[in-house]
């Protein structure tokens, strides 16, 4: 039987790693388990509160409005201010979504269809690389460089091979897909490479589309940008923001798309033929987390530095070089040259059977990926120094 939207899909690779931690649970034995981006730490106290709160009011049982309630997106454009300093109508540049997952597939059935070509890095989060195949369209990767390997900017790196991209390209992209901080490999730029973005896509009449999932994980006063703060942005870009790991409200599914409105407006119309919203209590809830709880990102910023370095000094000090990123609650670690002869997938495996640490395989992430694995930052500091001395123990070739 032929499933026309998902044959070109890959192997889902994460879920031989979840077949395998299933397993060696089954057998009693304790898995470290840094292989999904799953944040652990609670959502704001007071957004559970009302969320009950509200559940137990039946007007909220009905059918709510798939833009968003009005003072939800009235409380992403006032953050936006707050934050960014970035000014939105909430009524025109703002619509909520279901997660910036529904949010950016939704967003491709929009702009591209079958003869279109969009830009995306490699690797990146899947859905980045399956989004514009479920449109029809083709995508070309750009390498996104690994931050610990290259002398260059992350950014510089990635502009040198969009321009290269660009210029093979005989169909001429419709759509740029990018995410700072990267997913995976925490790439981080600054705000005059986003003025570079720009002007690249107002020269050449293309839509940027930014995932700004790790908006609020900049790590030793490094703040991630807007793409929005630079001038004449809303002319050609959208920015997904999300919910999840900035207040750690990964299961409630709250999400925006925010920016040119012509796009939002267009987003908004598919959107009410396919859903009448997220559950209106939670976003009542959400609503009270952005308003009443502003400053809880901070401190989930400060869990996760601590995490970061928790990890990437024991990883280094047993021989295992990975550089300290400076955004998301990612690790991209390269596979340790004695251990280079593995796929990404080996050694994910390897790591699991022999160290009873479970990672992401990079080739999870596409073919750029495929030489290192990803930690996400999702155990604590007494469960990563386990799992450094499993390593120590499991990796005998290590320096």
């Amino acid at each position: 039987m032929e499933f026309r939207r998902i044959n070109g899909l890959p192997p889902y690779v994460f879920a031989t790693i979840n077949g395998l931690k299933a397993a060696a649970r089954s057998q009693g034995r304790d898995i470290v388990d840094f292989g999904f981006g799953n944040p652990d730490l609670p959502s704001p106290d007071l957004a559970v509160e009302k969320l009950a709160e509200a559940a137990h009011n039946p007007k909220n049982h009905r059918y709510s409005a798939s833009r968003g309630l009005p003072n939800l997106r009235l409380a992403m454009a006032t953050r936006y201010k707050k934050v960014f300093n970035v000014d939105l109508d909430p009524d025109t540049e703002v619509v909520t979504t279901i997660g910036a997952k529904e949010g950016l597939t939704h967003l491709m059935w929009v702009l591209l269809g079958p003869g279109d070509t969009a830009i995306v890095p490699s690797p990146s989060y899947p859905i980045h690389l399956a989004g514009p195949g479920f449109a029809g369209a083709q995508v070309i990767t750009v390498p996104m460089v690994d931050p610990g390997a290259s002398t260059n900017d992350p950014g510089d790196d990635f502009f040198d091979g969009l321009l290269a991209a660009w210029e093979k390209t005989p169909v001429k992209p419709r759509v740029i897909i990018c995410s700072f901080p990267h997913n995976p490999t925490s790439a981080s730029v600054d705000l005059a490479f986003m003025e570079r973005l720009v002007n690249f896509a107002l020269e050449r009449d293309v839509i940027i589309c930014h995932d700004f999932a790790y908006a609020d994980l900049g790590f030793d006063g490094y703040q991630p940008p807007s793409i929005l703060q630079v001038p004449r942005a809303k002319e050609c870009c959208v920015e997904l923001y999300t919910l999840t790991k900035s207040f750690s409200m990964a299961g409630w599914r709250v999400g925006f798309m925010v920016g040119n409105a012509e796009i939002v407006a267009a987003l908004t119309k598919l959107k009410s033929y396919l859903d009448y919203g997220t559950f209106q209590p939670v976003q009542i809830a959400a609503i009270v987390a952005m308003n009443e709880a502003s400053d809880y990102p901070d401190l989930l910023r400060e869990v996760y530095q601590v995490r970061r370095d928790a990890l990437v000094g024991g990883l280094n000090r047993i021989g295992w070089p990975v550089a300290t990123p400076k955004g998301s609650m990612f690790i991209w670690a390269p596979i340790p040259e004695p251990y280079a002869e593995m796929s990404s997938l080996e050694f994910s495996t390897f790591l699991i059977t022999e160290a009873e640490v479970a990672t992401s395989p990079g080739v999870g992430f596409g073919d750029g990926g495929d030489h290192h694995v990803r930690f996400a930052l999702i155990e604590n500091e007494l469960r990563t120094q386990q799992a450094i001395r499993n390593l120590k123990r499991a990796l005998p070739k290590l320096n």
